[in-house]
């Protein structure tokens, strides 16, 4: 395969979302391993790629999000979802923005949501860029380190203890930005405050 269809299949596979493409950017690493693609141009193209389908998910929700809103809050698991993304991007801001990118369904979940919220565009370009940079290196990157470390076994050893510390690192990571708070005992005769609604595009909800 020439590096222009290569390419061309790296953006296809990776603009839209819930597409795996994990073998494929695998490959292109090992590719570009064995000089047969240029490493940065095959990075450039999965992030690109990657933020441009972030910022069209976005501006999708920002500007007809509302069908889109209410297909999710008819659904309990998807409105769960959406309430705790936005409440956690009003709260933390671009590094939760950047970070929802990793968690199961965060591409989707952290677009729409921003976009609903009406998130700074410009900041949403920034954070998706950082996410989606750090996600094309760790995934074409294995397949670049994999096929160098394939006669050296020092570097094939190292490489799966290195991948073994960073989907542990993720998963802690993820358990604890999706961890609910457990609320504190309130002293007797106090009722406790209705909690605040949150709201997506301005209309409350809880």
């Amino acid at each position: 395969m020439d590096v222009p269809a290569l390419c061309g299949l790296l953006a296809a596979t990776t603009l839209p979302p819930l597409v795996p493409n994990s073998a494929l950017l695998a490959a292109a690493g090992a590719l570009a391993s064995e000089g047969r693609a240029a490493l940065p141009v095959v990075l450039v193209t999965v992030a690109g790629s990657a933020v441009l389908g972030d910022v069209l998910m976005y501006l999708a929700a920002r500007r007809f999000g509302g069908p889109v809103r209410a297909w999710m809050l008819r659904r309990p698991r998807h409105r769960a979802a959406l309430v705790r993304t936005a409440a956690r991007i009003r709260r933390h801001g671009l590094p939760f923005v950047a970070a929802v990118r990793f968690l199961p369904s965060g591409r989707i979940a952290g677009a729409l949501a921003s976009g609903f919220l009406r998130y700074p565009l410009r900041k949403y370009v920034l954070a998706a860029a950082l996410a989606e940079s750090l996600w094309a290196g760790c995934s074409v990157g294995l397949g670049y380190l994999g096929s160098a470390a394939a006669g050296n076994p020092l570097c094939a050893a190292a490489l799966g203890l290195g991948v073994s510390a960073l989907v542990a690192t993720t998963a802690l990571a993820a358990r604890r930005a999706t961890r609910r708070r457990t609320p504190r005992p309130r002293p007797a005769g106090r009722s406790p405050a209705p909690a605040a609604p949150v709201t997506v595009s301005g209309r409350p909800y809880r």
